[in-house]
């Protein structure tokens, strides 16, 4: 798979390119901005860029009015496609995000329930009881996603929902070239559902990419050969951050064993989660280390982890913003992308796992573990990394058997002799690809 094997870049475009939070009905083609940007794509080594919801809605993307047609805020559909093409073009792949769970209360089917009641022709494409009501006071009462009721669950188990889905991407495939989807809050979609769309997908396009947010329990249950190929890893998103603020690894490094490790008890050996340190859902990098000088170490931790790495827009420069402060502060409007030390760090980094198999596809094993320091080893077939971290102030000697004499680290080209120790810089990292 594809994606396996690609660094994943996640836009919010209503945020990024400053669309006003309520849909104001005015065609603006902001949508564009986002081909300014190909260039620092190309130059960070980014394989795919991740939409967040951008077709017609009521505010936040999420309340979908209709899913074929791109939100006027952002322009129209033959502006996505210019957008997409420009980025297939750069050898950048494109996925959209896929809402399905629920739409808004003005999605066409939905507003037609609202004024035909029990007559309407759409009224089973939702979990409605025209017995009951709602705040809204629509006559009837619908569930909805999460008591919000502005999000309006649809029924999943009605035919003509999934095919109005399927035909949907199936359009988006066409007219967009997109190759994969992140579906939004996938532990709640039903999961024949979700077998139908796998199998739906492949012969739409043989390598489609499905993903799925997931924050809890086992990602097995959403997992396998015919559901999805990965889910976001919010267990070691937080690990990755409190691991650091307390100066405790031994969390983050007990989630990686308890997930990859070698044991036959480790839940998902050979499996690709998409790894990140922040999202549009939750507090950026920068803002959650108690420490700045921590960041950089974030992202190696983060990179050298088993996964698909991905990169929120803004946070390889350090853009800050906190969850508490509500949405948009998470989803902030950039006009132009930026470059400082951390994003050449982060570059070092991308180039590192799009060159090395080993951190692609290998298998973890825990080498060397302090409350300040970890060196962890990714091994396949044919190449093995050791991914060393000193989250300390002061410098730090490993000795250990590092199972050969030479390597070159991949973040920085610089050749490593393992005789007589390894030396840690203060709050340094490296990615140590071993001779054979």
């Amino acid at each position: 798979m594809w994606a396996y094997e690609n660094v994943i870049y996640q836009i919010y475009p209503l945020g990024m390119c400053g669309a006003p939070f309520a849909n104001d009905g005015n065609m603006e083609h902001r949508i564009l901005r986002v081909k300014d940007w190909i260039p620092h794509l190309k130059k960070l080594g980014i394989g795919c860029v991740l939409f967040n919801p951008l077709f017609e809605s009521d505010s936040h993307g999420y309340d979908t009015r209709d899913m074929r047609k791109v939100d006027c805020r952002l322009g129209d559909n033959e502006d996505l496609k210019e957008v997409c093409d420009a980025l297939n073009e750069a050898g950048i792949r494109c996925m959209l995000d896929g809402v399905f769970n629920h739409v808004g209360r003005n999605f066409f089917a939905f507003a037609d329930v609202r004024e035909n009641k029990q007559s309407s022709r759409y009224a089973g494409w939702f979990n409605i009881d025209f017995g009951g009501n709602t705040a809204y006071n629509d006559g009837f009462y619908y569930e909805p996603w999460e008591g919000h009721y502005e999000l309006v669950k649809l029924n999943l188990r009605n035919e003509e929902v999934v095919q109005y889905i399927f035909d949907s991407i199936k359009g988006w495939v066409s007219e967009f070239g997109i190759d994969g989807l992140r579906l939004d809050v996938a532990y709640c979609l039903d999961k024949d559902f979700i077998r139908r769309l796998r199998g739906f997908t492949a012969t739409v396009k043989e390598d489609f990419f499905l993903m799925g947010e997931t924050l809890f329990g086992d990602y097995n249950m959403l997992l396998g050969d015919d559901l999805l190929h990965s889910v976001t890893n919010y267990e070691c998103y937080k690990g990755l951050h409190s691991s650091l603020n307390s100066m405790n690894l031994f969390e983050i490094i007990h989630s990686l064993i308890r997930q990859f490790g070698s044991d036959p008890w480790c839940l998902y050996r050979g499996k690709h989660l998409m790894s990140f340190v922040d999202n549009h859902d939750v507090t950026r990098a920068a803002s959650i280390l108690n420490n700045e000088k921590h960041l950089p170490l974030l992202y190696a931790l983060m990179f050298g982890m088993p996964g698909i790495p991905s990169i929120y827009y803004g946070s390889e420069w350090g853009v800050k913003g906190r969850k508490e402060e509500g949405d948009p502060a998470l989803r902030p409007d950039i006009d132009k992308p930026e470059w400082n030390e951390l994003t050449d760090m982060i570059q070092s980094m991308i180039g590192a796992f799009n060159s090395s198999e080993a951190l692609q596809y290998g298998s973890f094993r825990s080498v060397v573990l302090t409350n300040r320091q970890c060196i962890f080893e990714l091994k396949s077939e044919h190449e093995r990394v050791l991914v060393a971290i000193n989250a300390d102030e002061v410098p730090y000697h490993a000795d250990f058997d590092a199972g050969c004499g030479m390597a070159v680290d991949l973040l920085t080209g610089k050749d490593h002799d393992f005789g007589g120790g390894s030396d840690l810089p203060a709050y340094s990292a490296a990615f140590w690809k071993c001779e054979k």
